[in-house]
């Protein structure tokens, strides 16, 4: 009995910080997303990039939060 109690006390400890630290990571606001979108897309402009190769290097601009490739 004492060994499931110290286990769960044990998973307790470790787990919840590591669970609070996930949460914690903050989400773009709107007009973070608009300064990426512009930037990726001004990046874009920059290398001339038309249709789909367009469309691809936004999407990965965008994932990579508007840093240059």
């Amino acid at each position: 009995m004492r060994f499931a109690v110290a286990a769960a006390l044990l998973t307790l400890v470790v787990g919840v910080p590591s669970a609070l630290a996930q949460t914690s990571t903050a989400q773009p606001t709107a007009e973070e997303k608009k300064a990426i979108s512009k930037s990726c897309s001004e990046q874009a402009n920059a290398k001339g990039l038309h249709g789909k190769a367009r469309r691809k290097f936004r999407f990965e601009c965008k994932h990579a939060g508007g840093k240059t490739q």
